[in-house]
C-alpha cells in the first residue's frame, strides 16, 4: 500500500508541476511579451522567450512524460481496467492537450529564434504578433481540458471504472 501512496503522491506532484508551469509560462510569456513589444524592449522579449522555451523543456515535458507513466502504473497497481470509458476520456483529453501543446512549443521556438535574429522590435515580422496570439489561443482549450482531466482524476466516477 505504501507503494501506491508513493506513486499517487508523485502523480499529484507531477500534475501540480504540469499545471503550475503551464499557468506560469502562459502568464509570464503572454504578459511579458506584450509589455516588451509595447515598450520596444527587445532584450526583455528575448529573455522571456528563451526562459519560456527552457521552462517547457525542464519542467513541462518531463511532467507530461511522468504523468503518462505514473497513470499507467497506478491503473495497474489499483487493478483498474486500462481500457474503460474513464480511461478513454482521460487519454483522449491528454492527447488533445498534447496536440495543443506541441504547436505551442514550436511557436515558442520560432518566436525566440526570430527575436534573436533582429536588431529591434520594429524589425520583427508582421506575423510575430499573430504567432504570439496563436500561442495563447492554443493554450486556452488545453487549459480547459487539463481542468477536466483534474476533475476526472479526483471524481473517478465509479460507474465508469466498472465498480
Amino acid at each position: 500500500m505504501a507503494d501506491i501512496a508513493l506513486w499517487k503522491t508523485a502523480h499529484i506532484v507531477s500534475a501540480a508541476v504540469l499545471f503550475g508551469t503551464g499557468v506560469g509560462i502562459a502568464f509570464f510569456c503572454w504578459v511579458g511579451c506584450r509589455r516588451s513589444l509595447r515598450s520596444g524592449d527587445l532584450a526583455s522579449l528575448r529573455t522571456i522567450l528563451r526562459l519560456t522555451v527552457i521552462a517547457d523543456a525542464c519542467f513541462t515535458a518531463p511532467a507530461v512524460l511522468f504523468q503518462a507513466i505514473s497513470g499507467v502504473v497506478l491503473m495497474n497497481r489499483l487493478g483498474w481496467p486500462l481500457i474503460s470509458a474513464w480511461s478513454s476520456a482521460v487519454w483522449l483529453l491528454f492527447a488533445f492537450v498534447g496536440a495543443c501543446w506541441l504547436p505551442v512549443v514550436a511557436i515558442q521556438i520560432m518566436l525566440r529564434r526570430e527575436s534573436e535574429s533582429v536588431a529591434s522590435i520594429d524589425a520583427l515580422s508582421v506575423s510575430f504578433r499573430a504567432k504570439l496570439t496563436w500561442w495563447f489561443a492554443l493554450g486556452v482549450p488545453a487549459f480547459g481540458a487539463v481542468l477536466i482531466v483534474f476533475y476526472l482524476m479526483v471524481a473517478k466516477p465509479l460507474s465508469v471504472l466498472g465498480r
